[in-house]
């Protein structure tokens, strides 16, 4: 039963990364992937609280590997690097991929540090 709930909620997860992007991609500046960022850096700071809980129950299980695992999204984010580079725009690669590696970690540590003070 487990695999299928982490399947349901794995495209319930890229639903709503789907739908995310569409609304904030229009609303910001098009020279970073910025809907990108927020939505795996929300998707880290959100794993990281589920997994300070430390509980082990099969429902953050669900909701961490499926929906969160769907919701956040290094294939995105990696491709749109490399279209940056492709575009010759290499500082913004990097700073692409830069602050996507540090602002996630960071989120998913502050999420962590929240989770296990809840």
């Amino acid at each position: 039963m487990t695999p299928l709930l982490v399947a349901l909620a794995g495209g319930m997860g890229a639903g709503s990364r789907y739908a995310l992007d569409g609304w904030m991609r229009p609303r910001v500046s098009p020279r970073l992937p910025w809907s990108t960022h927020l939505i795996n850096v929300s998707g880290s700071l959100l794993l990281g609280v589920l997994i300070g809980l430390n509980t082990g129950d099969m429902w953050l299980s669900v909701a961490g590997t499926g929906f969160l695992g769907g919701y956040t999204t290094l294939s995105t984010a990696s491709v749109e690097t490399a279209h940056l580079v492709l575009d010759r725009r290499y500082g913004a690669a990097a700073v692409n991929t830069t602050a996507m590696l540090v602002l996630s970690v960071a989120a998913a540590s502050c999420g962590f540090w929240i989770g296990r003070s809840i």
